[in-house]
């Protein structure tokens, strides 16, 4: 009888040891659900604000570079083929968001909240590229003949991406 009772009790340790594993499976795969991958696998802890970026911009020079993890809302997106996007920094400011090796693209559509991974840094935008920029934004010809200037861009390369789903 002893040892039927251990072999019982033995039997549902394991068991119970099994379920615990299962519901934290279950609560992983719906987190990941909330948003939709683009690029590396990335995941949405550690993320800062878009405040807390522009905090980190204004301490950097144009050149250096930092590696950042960035909750923020998308402005713009490329409309020729979602080869970058703009998002908000608040007070007016914008980053420009490349991606690695152009290994992959957002969709045309894309908007609402994403979180970049990767390299942030501050550049000097060149007319010639503001205006492509421009045309790929679908800018009417007289708004892109009116840049005339050179221009101080925060830009932000990323190697993954998070688009929340709705």
């Amino acid at each position: 009888m002893k040892k039927l009772f251990i072999v019982f009790l033995l039997a549902t340790v394991i068991v119970a040891c099994k379920n615990e594993t299962k519901t934290n499976e279950v609560i992983e795969e719906a987190q990941d659900l909330a948003y939709a991958s683009f690029g590396d696998e990335i995941n949405a802890e550690g993320a800062i604000t878009a405040a807390e970026m522009t905090e980190r911009f204004n301490s950097i020079n144009i050149g250096d570079t930092i590696t950042a993890k960035v909750s923020a809302k998308i402005n713009e997106v490329c409309q020729m083929k979602g080869c970058w996007m703009k998002l908000d920094l608040g007070n007016g400011q914008d980053v420009r968001v490349t991606f690695k090796d152009y290994g992959f693209f957002m969709p045309l559509n894309a908007e609402g909240d994403v979180i970049v991974n990767g390299k942030a840094y501050i550049t000097e935008t060149s007319v010639e590229d503001l205006r492509h920029y421009a045309e790929d934004a679908g800018k009417t010809a007289e708004e892109i003949a009116a840049i005339t200037l050179a221009e101080k861009t925060f830009a932000f390369e990323a190697d993954g991406v998070l688009l929340k789903q709705d």
